[in-house]
């Protein structure tokens, strides 16, 4: 019996140490962020309908589709935001629901969906449970800026555009608070591994 772990938690909330924890433990993750690159692959039939709805400006120069060109006509443009998902979002999903049947062919027992956006690109249905990634503010602002370099408003910024942790604690199976060290992040997860695992 194959279990599907859904993972997701804003930023600096520590998701990527519990990824890479479970990975270690012998978990099999699909990274959304890599799908994501996936179905921008030249084209494609997702990177054909962008080209048709955002212009052929947001080619790179080897055939690609520039992340950066076409984040400036969607950051703030709420509008071409909701365009853009409602493209790449299915097409991202039917992508890990193939993922996930190939890998319960093969007996897999835990696949774990790495998906910041799992809640809010509705892909939930691909997974048996939810585990949420969670710590408090002044932590995550802490560490965002430490790792992206960022000012501080900016990263209070993007925080805001995203779903709260209560938003998200309501609809998880398992929270993971990660307010302490990363020994102590990967300890909890063990200890939630060891408990599936049984």
């Amino acid at each position: 019996m194959t279990r599907v772990i859904g993972l997701t938690g804003g930023m600096g909330s520590g998701k990527s140490t519990v990824s890479q924890t479970l990975a270690q433990l012998g978990a099999v993750v699909i990274d959304a962020d890599k799908v994501g690159h996936e179905a921008y692959q030249p084209n494609t039939e997702t990177w054909q309908t962008l080209v048709k709805v955002f212009g052929k400006e947001i080619i790179a120069v080897d055939n690609t589709i520039d992340r950066k060109k076409l984040g400036v006509l969607v950051f703030n443009n709420p509008d071409n935001l909701k365009m853009l998902n409602a493209i790449v979002h299915p097409r991202m999903y039917e992508m890990m629901k193939a993922r996930i049947a190939d890998l319960k062919k093969q007996n897999t027992k835990v696949i774990v969906v790495d998906a910041a956006i799992l809640f809010e690109a509705n892909w939930t249905p691909l997974v048996d449970e939810v585990w949420v990634v969670a710590a408090d503010e002044d932590k995550v602002i802490t560490r965002a800026v430490t790792r992206t370099n960022l000012p501080e408003e900016q990263i209070r910024q993007r925080l805001a555009t995203q779903m709260t942790n209560q938003e998200r604690r309501k609809r998880a199976n398992q929270v993971i608070e990660n307010n302490g060290t990363q020994l102590e992040l990967r300890a909890k997860v063990k200890e939630l591994w060891n408990k599936i695992k049984v």
